[in-house]
């Protein structure tokens, strides 16, 4: 079973990692050193259960949580296939909220990744004009990432918008992602492709400004630097950069 940190509510993140088909527990990927899930599970964890705490998003004016969720399945308008998991899930009153959260995983080479024929529906360019266009730039040729995986944030735009309706509220996509200036071994992580990250993050968000379904990028030292300045946040923010240290 993978470590957290100590006062984490450790039942009910671990019944929702298990829910995930990533199967992060079951495979031991929480255990490595550079591990995506470990941190978010434990920086957000700590939530499950006191959902009140959770300061607003920086850049995302959403009010009071209502509910965290670890691990969420937003579904498409359809039956079949495979259906986004976001790695948080947030509530307020007026505002659903998914993050996918990046830690090294920008550094390495990028994965495989397309839209299906499914996807190509009037549907989304009516209700996400912005993420479409950049959607069919994208299957064109026309545009292209190298480090962002900007097909999974565009299929989790469309599965936020599709939960959003159904509850009558807002829709923001949070992209967290850290800068480590180190892999876990030691060695310096590309200083260039940290600085071609950043910049693909501003073009992303700059391509789908304005659509129905927000996109905020957010850098994890600017998030902690925000709950550290709460007193009952800040032993988590220094147990977390005790553990997974400075994450850039």
């Amino acid at each position: 079973m993978p470590e957290f940190l100590p006062d984490l509510p450790v039942d009910g993140i671990l019944e929702c990692l298990k829910r995930s088909p990533g199967h992060e527990v079951n495979t031991g990927k929480m255990d490595g050193p550079e591990s995506s899930s470990a941190l978010t599970a434990n920086a957000f964890g700590w939530f499950l259960n006191r959902a009140q705490d959770l300061p607003p998003l920086p850049g995302v004016p959403a009010g009071q949580v209502a509910s965290v969720t670890l691990e969420s399945e937003m579904r498409f308008p359809w039956t079949g296939g495979r259906h986004p998991w976001l790695d948080v899930a947030i509530e307020t009153h007026t505002t659903l909220i998914g993050i996918e959260a990046r830690r090294y995983e920008p550094f390495r080479p990028m994965k495989a990744n397309g839209f299906a024929e499914i996807f190509d529906r009037p549907v989304w360019v009516e209700k996400l004009p912005r993420f479409t266009k950049l959607r069919d730039d994208m299957v064109a040729g026309e545009a292209g990432f190298q480090t962002l995986d900007a097909v999974q944030l565009i299929k989790s735009a469309y599965a936020i918008l599709t939960r959003a309706e159904k509850r009558a509220v807002g829709g923001v996509l949070v992209y967290l992602y850290a800068e480590p200036a180190t892999w876990a071994s030691g060695k310096p992580v590309d200083p260039k492709r940290i600085a071609l990250h950043r910049r693909e993050v501003a073009q992303f968000a700059k391509l789908v400004a304005g659509d129905t379904v927000s996109f905020v990028p957010l850098r994890w030292e600017d998030l902690l630097g925000q709950w550290g300045k709460s007193a009952k946040l800040a032993g988590h923010v220094g147990a977390l950069h005790y553990r997974f240290g400075a994450l850039g």
